[in-house]
């Protein structure tokens, strides 16, 4: 139970943490001063003097931790060899590929199901989204209530969302299996049986991830100039013909960061998989939740540590292929 005195020690800790980082940017600030402006004399001192908190936290928060994993996935680190973990070289990335990193699930059978779970959720997020983009995109009454209702999926915080959607696939009390019933149908075990289990998997994040793509699609749709729709109609397009031939051309400068990103947070999402794999089942685990049972629930540090660079290889290879197939950095440098 929460107390005051408890969220008051919080708010203390809090405090002076913020306190602790805003003296030492100030020092920070002060020292470049006397450096670049007082004797260097440097005429870049103001651009280097706005630059340097940021690059001193992006030092400390994103690059110290990453060079510290990569030393760590070198090592034996696991309870056992906690405080004195040995240097083994490449042997944990030869585990990843070689030994089970669940409890029976090895690598590429986790790699397959991964795959499947991001390539089913993009489909629908790209497809649902362009849909519901072009429905907005057009002139109607209550547009704007419409957006709103469509985006609240997107609005609501991701967990408290899942654990609502996992209370709906209960098997005796959840709306859906009470609905299948009303038609007559036999209830659905979504917890325990793995095809279902991965479907509730996949129909919680669709339903979560559509809005973002809807909102994104929405704004390049609206930046296309009518006029081509005009010209095209002069011409006699079809529908389909301007959906192929000016739409998805026009809005491909959006769509491939959109898909990126969305492929990037499908691939790593960990809330709906681990929540909505309430029995821990193996077969709904995909390669981020993987890596939180190994580092977390068998206390294999090296071993999580080097699959975690695994993970990232795939996600920076598979960015290189995408950017590369839809030609991205070679618009951008032309535009």
């Amino acid at each position: 139970m929460i107390t005051p005195q408890t969220m008051l020690t919080s708010l203390k800790e809090v405090g002076s943490t913020a306190l602790f980082i805003l003296a030492a940017a100030a020092i920070l600030e002060l020292i470049l001063y006397f450096v670049l402006v007082k004797w260097l004399k440097s005429k870049f001192a103001f651009a280097f003097m706005l630059l340097a908190p940021a690059a001193v936290g992006l030092l400390l928060l994103v690059i110290y931790p990453l060079v510290w994993e990569l030393r760590l996935s070198f090592t034996n680190m696991s309870l056992r060899a906690f405080r004195n973990p040995a240097f083994i070289g490449l042997e944990n990335y030869v585990k990843v590929f070689t030994t089970p990193v669940l409890k029976q699930m090895r690598f590429f059978p986790l790699l397959r199901q991964t795959l499947v779970w991001t390539f089913v959720n993009i489909f629908f997020h790209v497809t649902g989204g362009l849909g519901l983009a072009m429905l907005l995109n057009r002139n109607m009454r209550g547009r704007g209530i419409y957006r709103t209702i469509l985006i609240l999926p997107w609005a609501i915080p991701q967990v408290i969302a899942v654990l609502a959607w996992r209370g709906e696939f209960n098997y005796t009390y959840g709306y859906i299996n009470v609905l299948l019933q009303n038609f007559g149908l036999q209830p659905v075990q979504w917890m325990t049986n793995p095809t279902a289990n991965f479907a509730a998997m996949c129909i919680t994040n669709i339903w979560l991830g559509i809005p973002f793509m809807m909102v994104t699609l929405l704004g390049g749709l609206q930046s296309i100039s009518g006029e081509y729709y005009e010209a095209a109609d002069m011409d006699g397009a079809s529908g389909w013909q301007k959906f192929k031939s000016i739409t998805l051309p026009l809005l491909q400068p959006v769509l491939t960061p959109a898909v990126l990103l969305g492929t990037f947070w499908t691939f790593n999402n960990f809330n709906v998989p681990f929540f909505i794999n309430q029995n821990e089942l193996e077969t709904s685990d995909i390669l981020v939740t993987g890596l939180f049972r190994a580092a977390f629930q068998y206390n294999r540090y090296g071993f999580a540590a080097a699959f975690a660079f695994v993970i990232f290889a795939l996600l920076l290879v598979f960015t290189i292929f995408y950017m590369r197939y839809t030609k991205t950095l070679q618009g951008g440098a032309q535009s």
